[in-house]
């Protein structure tokens, strides 16, 4: 089981190309994919989402990635002298029109990003990807060693809150089944009242009374229904895939059971454990928030 928060961090050197990733990530519900690649390798977008895709299931990762490649003195960039000269005799139109005395400088045309135009780098374009995409992956894995040393501890105290709710519910059920003598014996003791002060009894209502009561009170078939999301739950947290939205859904369905025990088991004692009971599952269903 992994965690959703993780971060790692990578550096390659390889044929005079440098590459640096750092990969963050939070909880979400999908998987989102946040980059900024250098201007050369923009292109290379759908290529880098699909490689995090590969192996990350979901969350917010944020990818940092920084690459320096050696130029023996040369720069990847050239002069468009064409439209140097173009934007200089605009400045110099639009200096004499509105009638500017100063002078029209260097600083002045690089304002305008045509001038310094990136030379062709298709050639090491691919070898360039190369080595960002072997760091991406370096950084990754470090970030999904981090996310899984957490899910380990995350995994650890969901089964250590899902073995108390086990107990529970044992213990809710045995009180419930005590409750049910005690009802029936109330019950026949206001009957005999009844017939001490000599009024009349319907007996058919009588035994549809005794037939609601032994349902209300009955609350194992909620009991068995909860053993079972709690067994559920157990196999996807060890199930080896991502498991979050599953589990999420059975921490749904039980609150829905704590509920249903809670409104038919008119008991303090069992009112007290379903609120400890809710209380947990509130805890796990906060916990699972950060798991993919």
């Amino acid at each position: 089981m992994l965690s959703m928060t993780g971060y790692g961090r990578a550096e390659v050197n390889r044929s005079g190309i440098s590459c640096a990733v750092e990969a963050r990530s939070i909880n979400s519900r999908y998987l989102e994919v946040v980059s900024r690649l250098p201007r050369t390798l923009s292109h290379r977008e759908n290529d880098l989402k699909e490689l995090v895709r590969s192996l990350v299931s979901r969350g917010k990762v944020s990818l940092s990635i920084v690459v320096d490649r050696e130029q023996n003195g040369e720069l990847p960039i050239s002069i468009n002298a064409g439209a140097a000269r173009s934007y200089y005799k605009l400045l110099t139109q639009l200096r004499k029109t509105v009638k500017i005395k100063e002078q029209i400088k260097l600083e002045h045309l690089l304002k305008f990003s045509e001038v310094l135009e990136f030379t062709d780098v298709s050639e090491s374009d691919e070898q360039e990807w190369e080595v960002v995409r072997d760091t991406v992956r370096e950084a990754l894995a470090a970030m999904n060693t981090m996310r899984f040393n957490e899910g380990r501890e995350l995994d650890k105290d969901l089964e250590k809150r899902i073995g108390w709710m086990a107990g529970a519910i044992d213990e809710i059920e045995h009180q419930a089944k005590e409750r049910i003598p005690e009802e029936r014996k109330r019950l026949q003791e206001r009957v005999s009242q009844l017939a001490a002060e000599k009024v009349v009894i319907d007996q058919n209502r009588l035994e549809l009374e005794i037939i609601l009561l032994a349902d209300r009170l009955d609350v194992t078939e909620e009991c068995v229904r909860f053993r079972s999301h709690n067994k559920f739950f157990l196999e996807a947290m060890s199930g080896g895939e991502s498991a979050g939205r599953k589990l999420s859904f059975l921490i749904q369905e039980m609150n829905r059971e704590a509920n249903t025990i809670g409104s038919k088991s008119n008991d303090s004692a069992i009112a007290h454990t379903i609120v400890r009971l809710k209380e947990e599952l509130e805890k796990i269903r906060e916990q699972l928030q950060n798991i993919e």
